[in-house]
């Protein structure tokens, strides 16, 4: 009997502003699984964000048009979904353009994960089988046979190794599995012959041959001499924006090294006022609080080169980047409207900003639209780094260890807590002059901190 079931077509939404692709970690349904409205069908990385897409229709899903791996547009169809009962019967989607949702009966809408019903349901889903040249019965659609995520460098070396990745830990981003996890997964050889399987008849047993050198058991294991690793994910765009960056903006630099002692001393105190209780306060704070008052002093620094439109694009407001390490790589999720926020909102916004992207749940929106931003090195021990401009901004604030060294104090030497401050900057709209006059305000401010509270 024919069916007459709506075949309905998901396509990538936009998942946030600027965005135009998306690539695609892993699949959570198969061919012929079932699924609700709602459900999560698949995970996709965009803009340094791993987003969870739920689905926007129930049925029976027919075709999965995208690989992990795979570099998807907005726009364009990632799955197809035979709905529920007869043609017409399901809800209509919203625009396919849009990738938008149907309303379900209920008149909710099926809507990206952590914009919509938070409760999930997820059907027991049933893989097609189909029967093999022994008559075994095998799972139909190998390609998506199993739904652990994996890089497709590993899925190709499973397959001729035969592997079941089902099996094997993933190492790599949210769980993947790399080539790496793939080839520790391969048993290891067992001896060809073992004593209690020697012939017990009349022909002798062959004496066994000779050990060689290398068969020695003291012999170390060889040591894989090299590793390769698919570049994709957060890597990917990463290294994509470094070329930018490097490419197409003159950059230059400039340092100071300054005394932070009375800084150290603010903190301190302050740790200990009701204000910042249950807080982590921490000088990347302070000095956040410090480059947002010079930027209002000097306003020029905030901008861009808009190249094609040939304008200098000056921001009179502060999306603060902070540079954050994670397991997926580097991050810069951005306090949004920071100079608007007290001490106390700065700590709170980058504590929290920073756990969120170290956790994999950072939103695109929570990534997007940064206008200056701040790299501290110095939490790995570093004294000074020279980061590039992020595309789109026009300077970048490194921040170097803190540590206690020498110094000259009121004409007489001393050991005070000395960091140094490193800033690099478009050259093509910010001269030397501005970008020194703007550093060594950060460096005073950072070494009077009470003088902030006539800035800002």
């Amino acid at each position: 009997m024919e069916d007459q079931r709506q075949i309905q077509e998901f396509r990538l939404p936009d998942l946030g502003e600027g965005l135009a692709d998306a690539e695609l970690i892993s699949w959570t349904v198969a061919v012929g699984d079932t699924v609700t409205l709602n459900q999560t069908i698949a995970e996709v990385e965009t803009a340094k964000a791993q987003v969870a897409l739920p689905s926007p229709f129930a049925g029976t899903v027919v075709e999965l048009l995208a690989r992990p791996g795979d570099t998807v547009a907005v726009g364009a169809p990632l799955i197809r979904v035979a709905a529920d009962g007869p043609a017409g019967a399901a809800a209509a989607p919203r625009s396919a353009e849009s990738g938008g949702a149907a309303p379900d009966s209920g008149g909710r809408r099926a809507v990206l994960v952590g914009y919509g019903p938070e409760e999930e349901t997820v059907s027991r889903r049933v893989r097609p089988v189909v029967s093999g040249s022994d008559g075994a019965e095998l799972p139909a659609y190998p390609e998506f046979a199993s739904r652990q995520a994996a890089t497709p460098a590993a899925r190709k070396l499973a397959r001729e190794l035969d592997i079941d990745l089902a099996f094997v830990t993933g190492s790599g981003p949210g769980g993947a599995v790399t080539v790496e996890d793939v080839r520790q997964a391969v048993p290891v050889s067992q001896p060809l012959h073992r004593p209690e399987d020697q012939d017990t008849g009349s022909r002798p047993t062959p004496a066994p041959p000779a050990m060689r050198p290398e068969d020695s058991p003291a012999r170390p294991a060889p040591v894989e001499r090299e590793t390769r690793i698919p570049i994709s994910g957060v890597r990917k765009r990463t290294a994509a924006a470094m070329v930018t960056s490097a490419h197409t903006i003159p950059q230059a630099s400039a340092f100071v090294t300054t005394d932070f002692t009375a800084s150290m001393e603010l903190l301190d105190h302050l740790r200990n006022t009701a204000s910042f209780s249950g807080l982590s306060l921490t000088p990347l704070a302070l000095v956040a609080k410090a480059t947002l008052a010079a930027l209002a002093e000097f306003p020029g620094i905030n901008s861009f080169w808009d190249e094609e439109n040939r304008e200098i694009v000056t921001k009179h407001y502060v999306n603060l980047g902070i540079a954050v390490a994670t397991d997926r790589g580097l991050l810069v999720p951005t306090v949004k409207e920071a100079q608007t926020l007290t001490l106390r909102d700065l700590c709170r916004d980058i504590g929290w900003l920073a756990e969120t992207a170290r956790s994999g749940a950072a939103a695109p929106a929570d990534l997007l639209g940064g206008t200056f931003t701040i790299s501290n090195v110095g939490v790995f021990g570093v004294d000074v780094g020279v980061p590039l401009v992020n595309p789109g901004e026009g300077a970048i604030l490194c921040l170097g260890s803190i540590r206690k060294r020498p110094w000259v104090y009121r004409d007489e030497p001393a050991v005070r807590w000395v960091t140094t401050l490193g800033l690099s900057f478009d050259h093509r709209m910010i001269d030397g002059e501005l970008g020194s006059r703007f550093l060594s305000t950060v460096a005073s401010l950072l070494e009077d901190p009470l003088t902030l509270l006539g800035r800002v």
